[in-house]
């Protein structure tokens, strides 16, 4: 199937990740120019944010200066008369206004209700412990901009937001790629993680300070909550992008461009893989066929592969990890087992003429929001 015979509706999915999130601008510039015209927005966190942006028209060209012009100081600064007075009681670790001010200047105004192309934000009401779609049939009588503030306060750094009278936070607490709400009544559905692409190895993360550790945290939580929806996915076709931002730091100001770019690449790669194929309902793409080994010198017996893939790996009478199938079709989604490995064991090879796949060392933070 080639874009342009992309069904008519296409929900777009984007997903949190902190700045990794200006891979998404790279993402939706190569949409446009595949002719690709999403009929709905959905996002969490900065997906959110830059779904909002994109629902309430404005440019890619606009959207990619803005990014390129963002300073640490625009959005992290200490609260520190709140820590001072308040200590553990302070709201959070940042000032509640950079982040709103960001959210003034990119959300449509108005309520959902004033939306053009329809939007979804994912949050958590942090009081009752539930997930929150505003956009959504009885959820639309409220600003946009609330609850793209709230969809993007991440728990400690920002306070909650409140969203009509809910107290809200950033909704990867649950759901990091919010596919499965906005796949309802659609034809396709085109997600992007860049939160969850691959945990990778955090070289020395202990002696980065508490923020890097919460946050490495988060995106472990985050990748672990994302695993079962897309195992279980029973959805419209789904065209999964995931950009090659993972050795990146999620409050990096830095690497903007090559973020952008990723975005673009992935997305355009994605696009061509699954050209001129029939996309088929409960499928995930793009596909490919891999071989699966196991070195069985470092392979211990410890199971935990075994536990997250019971269909396709299993224990012999040595106790060592066999492939049932060693060559597989799978998708982005796939092959988590590999990465779990506690002694790094297993290996995928990609039979494509890819080179083989591996796990990235994640780089330490560079550019901290305490510095």
């Amino acid at each position: 199937m080639a874009s342009s015979a992309f069904p008519s509706r296409v929900a777009v999915v984007l997903g949190g990740g902190g700045l990794k999130g200006f891979a998404h601008i790279g993402v939706l510039r190569a949409l446009k120019e595949r002719g690709i015209r999403p009929a709905l927005y959905a996002g969490t966190s900065i997906g959110a944010l830059i779904a909002a942006a994109r629902a309430a028209g404005i440019s890619l060209d606009e959207m990619d200066a803005r990014a390129r012009a963002l300073q640490k100081q625009d959005l992290f600064r200490i609260n520190h008369l709140a820590m001072l007075l308040e200590r553990m009681k302070s709201p959070s670790l940042y000032h509640e206004e950079p982040l709103r001010e960001l959210c003034r200047l990119n959300a449509p105004n108005g309520t959902f209700e004033d939306l053009r192309v329809p939007l979804l934000v994912n949050t958590v009401d942090v009081e009752h412990g539930t997930r929150v779609v505003w956009g959504l049939p009885g959820l639309r009588n409220v600003k946009v901009e609330d609850a793209i503030y709230a969809s993007c306060a991440l728990p400690g750094f920002f306070p909650p937001g409140i969203v009509g009278e809910r107290p809200c936070i950033d909704g990867g607490t649950i759901d990091n790629l919010p596919a499965a709400i906005a796949g309802l009544g659609a034809e396709m559905v085109i997600a992007v993680d860049v939160g969850t692409t691959s945990l990778g190895h955090a070289r020395l993360i202990r002696r980065q300070g508490f923020a890097a550790i919460y946050m490495r945290a988060a995106s472990i939580m985050m990748h672990a909550l994302q695993l079962q929806p897309l195992a279980s996915w029973s959805g419209p076709p789904m065209l999964l992008i995931r950009p090659d931002v993972a050795h990146r730091d999620m409050f990096s100001f830095v690497h903007t461009e090559e973020l952008i770019e990723a975005g673009y690449d992935a997305t355009i790669a994605a696009l061509d893989q699954v050209a001129d194929h029939e996309l088929k309902p409960g499928v995930i793409y793009p596909r490919r066929r891999v071989n699966v080994l196991v070195d069985r010198g470092k392979c211990t017996g410890c199971g935990i592969c075994v536990s997250l893939a019971p269909d396709r790996i299993v224990l012999d009478l040595a106790n060592k990890a066999v492939i049932a199938n060693p060559v597989m079709e799978w998708s982005p989604a796939d092959g988590d087992f590999v990465q779990q490995c506690p002694f790094e064991a297993i290996s995928v090879h990609s039979l494509d003429g890819t080179k083989r796949t591996t796990r990235p060392i994640s780089q330490p933070m560079a550019v901290s929001p305490n510095d």
